[in-house]
C-alpha cells in the first residue's frame, strides 16, 4: 500500500481545505520545499492538486508544478482544471508522471475514451463522491445525480485499472476514512483503489492496510501530516 502525501496548491501556496470549502489554512508558501521535504522523509510518490484550476477549469499553478516535478526524484501526479487532451500532453511534457482527471472525465465520456486511448496509464480518474453521488467543478456541484459506484464500474469497463476515490464529506475533517464505503467499492468494482479523505491517525492506515488484498493500492494523506497527527516515516510503516 503506497502512502502518498498530498500537496494542494492555491494562490501559489500549500493549503488544506475542509470538504473542499474555502476555509483554507496555509501551511507553506514554498511548495517545492514541501515536496522535497516529503521525499526526504521517504515519500515514493506525490499527489499535487491545483485548487485554483479545479474551481476555474484551467490549471493556474503549472510553473510551480513544473518546479516540483523537476525538483524531486519521485513521480508526481497532478490534477485540477485539466479539461482537454492538449492540456494533458503539455502537463506530461513538464515532467508530471500522471495526470488526474475529474470533472471532464465525468461530463464527457467521449473525451475520456479518447484520453485513455492516447495516454493509457499516464492518466487516472479521481472520483469525488458525496453521499454516493459524483461531485464536479471543485466539488461544488453534483453531476446529473451520477451514482459514484456505477461511474467506477464504467471506468473499469473503459479499461482503467486504478482510480482515486475521495469521500468529500471526509476530506480535510480528520474524522477517519469511510472504510465501509471503500470496502463496498472494492467488492463491487474489482478495480484498484487509491483512497483519499479523512485520514486522522495511524489506526486509520492500519484499517486501510487490511484492504490491500481486496484491491486497495494506495492512500493519499494530507491534513494529518500537515497537522502533525503522525509523521510520514510513521505512516510509511504501513506501506
Amino acid at each position: 500500500m503506497l502512502i502518498i502525501p498530498a500537496i494542494d496548491l492555491k494562490d501559489g501556496a500549500v493549503v488544506r481545505f475542509v470538504q473542499g470549502k474555502f476555509s483554507k489554512k496555509v501551511y507553506s508558501k514554498d511548495p517545492v520545499k514541501v515536496a522535497r521535504h516529503w521525499v526526504s522523509q521517504g515519500a515514493k510518490f506525490l499527489h499535487v492538486v491545483d485548487l485554483d484550476g479545479a474551481f476555474s477549469g484551467i490549471p493556474k499553478n503549472l510553473k510551480l508544478v513544473k518546479d516540483i516535478a523537476r525538483g524531486v526524484s519521485v513521480p508526481v501526479e497532478f490534477g485540477g482544471g485539466v479539461r482537454n487532451l492538449e492540456a494533458i500532453k503539455n502537463i506530461l511534457k513538464i515532467g508530471v508522471a500522471r495526470v488526474v482527471l475529474g470533472t471532464k472525465a465525468v461530463e464527457d465520456a467521449t473525451f475520456l475514451k479518447k484520453a485513455f486511448l492516447k495516454f493509457k496509464e499516464k492518466i487516472i480518474v479521481a472520483v469525488d463522491a458525496k453521499k454516493g453521488k459524483v461531485m464536479v467543478k471543485g466539488w461544488k456541484a453534483g453531476y446529473k445525480n451520477t451514482d459514484a459506484f456505477k461511474f467506477c464500474l464504467f471506468l473499469k469497463q473503459a479499461g482503467f485499472k486504478e482510480l482515486i476515490y475521495t469521500d468529500t464529506l471526509k476530506d480535510g475533517t480528520l474524522s477517519g476514512p469511510n472504510i465501509k464505503e471503500i470496502k463496498k467499492l472494492l467488492k463491487i468494482t474489482g478495480i484498484k483503489v487509491i483512497a483519499s479523505g479523512g485520514i486522522s491517525k495511524l489506526a486509520d492506515l492500519d484499517k486501510l492496510k487490511r484492504l490491500e488484498n481486496e484491491g486497495l493500492s494506495a492512500v493519499i494523506v494530507g491534513k494529518a501530516l500537515y497537522e502533525g497527527r503522525f509523521t510520514l516515516p510513521e505512516a510509511l510503516k504501513f506501506s
